[in-house]
């Protein structure tokens, strides 16, 4: 693809993300039939649609499940058309630029791989602020979701699975709210000790950090991992568009982890988006008398989720068999059973896929360097701790 070709793609899927509400069946069936430039061309009045054009829509919509809002061509041009005055790629991609963002499309080296499971659902673009490097696949992400009126237990327990995750080099996806949102973002940041700790997806427009209450972490969250959304620079965080971008934390993470959740919540919406994936879903359990805990039992009691309660559980859901053998899981609690408190600690400190060094562990594990050297020592021995290139990380032989 020639970059003139390229640049194209790119302002054409700059204004479509504009002109069309994202999981608009109709739009981006268009999208996926004529091509991204020709689809801006036929929704603006600009082409003239083939003749064949509606006939491959229908047939492609129909192949992804029913499509009620679907009822012609015609009425999805009608539907655009109020906005088509408001169309302004340039000054869109040159607001990003001046943020320091960026637009990514499908063919980018950026984009995120594990969209492609949502089908025809995979959004038209992202407008991301943040590390200019490629996302970790679905099998190195977390999400961890909940309520914004989160409870101390939530807060408490969010904050030690994000932390201990980050610690282990996942990248912990959440939705940038308050409650349990902030606290997964939080604790990743502290804990991070991978290239993208944290990835916050927006139901509205990156260029302002919504809630306003939350723009310093997110700001951090845009330094340190990324912020995205698959709606311009300008849009407003609606309901609907919450709803919307639920699919999207639900597809870039292989676990998707309801901390706390009232009966009925967003966060339910994103389980049930991870289900539909085929992702895992995980929910935590609390108190019977907690109206904040009560989706979560929801999820458990309907067979929708698995119970978790600490951050190897989730790990575990992680993996590309979706659980460790049951013998593998036995003989290595066998072998941590036999440590001492410190290396426990030491342990739990060290990360599972990136390096660390022993002064980050000393401060993470609150122990002296000469005592975590000498940790280190003990746990190499067992399996569960190797060193490479002077740094440390977890051994196959642990959790």
């Amino acid at each position: 693809m020639s970059q003139a070709t390229m640049d194209r793609e790119r302002l054409a899927r700059a204004a479509l993300s504009r002109l069309m509400e994202p999981q608009d069946a109709a739009g981006l069936a268009l999208v996926h039939v004529a091509g991204a430039v020709d689809a801006l061309g036929i929704a603006t009045g600009e082409l003239k649609p083939g003749s064949g054009l509606e006939r491959d829509i229908t047939a492609l919509l129909a192949d992804h499940g029913p499509s009620p809002g679907w009822t012609g061509l015609a009425a999805a041009l009608k539907r655009w058309q109020p906005r088509i005055p408001e169309l302004a790629p340039e000054r869109d991609l040159a607001t990003m630029a001046r943020l320091g963002g960026r637009l990514i499309v499908p063919s980018d080296e950026l984009w995120p791989g594990q969209l492609s499971d949502l089908g025809i659902q995979e959004p038209i673009c992202l407008w991301w602020r943040g590390q200019e490097q490629p996302l970790p696949g679905a099998d190195s992400c977390i999400a961890l979701v909940g309520s914004r009126d989160s409870t101390s237990y939530g807060a408490s327990v969010t904050g030690d699975f994000a932390y201990s995750l980050a610690q282990r080099g996942y990248t912990v996806v959440s939705g940038g709210a308050y409650g349990i949102d902030a606290h997964a973002h939080r604790a990743a940041l502290a804990g991070g000790s991978g290239a993208i700790p944290t990835i916050a997806v927006m139901a509205g427009g990156v260029d302002r950090y919504y809630p306003s209450g939350n723009e310093d972490l997110l700001r951090a969250v845009g330094n340190q991992g990324a912020v995205l959304a698959e709606v311009p620079p300008g849009s407003a965080p609606t309901r609907y568009r919450f709803l919307q971008r639920n699919r999207l934390i639900a597809a870039l993470s292989a676990v998707t982890v309801v901390v706390e959740a009232r009966w009925r919540s967003g966060a339910l919406n994103t389980a049930h988006h991870a289900e539909t994936l085929g992702r895992a879903v995980g929910a935590v359990p609390g108190s019977v008398h907690s109206a904040n805990s009560a989706g979560c039992h929801r999820l458990l009691r309907d067979g929708g989720a698995v119970c978790v309660t600490d951050a190897a559980e989730i790990v575990e859901l992680a993996s590309p068999s979706g659980v460790s053998l049951p013998g593998q899981r036995q003989a290595a609690a066998q072998v941590q059973d036999g440590l001492t408190l410190e290396d426990l600690i030491l342990l739990d400190a060290l990360p599972l896929r990136s390096t660390t060094s022993i002064e980050k562990l000393s401060a993470v594990a609150g122990l002296g360097q000469e005592s975590v050297r000498a940790g280190l020592g003990r746990l190499g021995l067992l399996g569960l701790a190797v060193s490479e290139r002077g740094g440390w990380k977890r051994g196959k032989g642990s959790v």
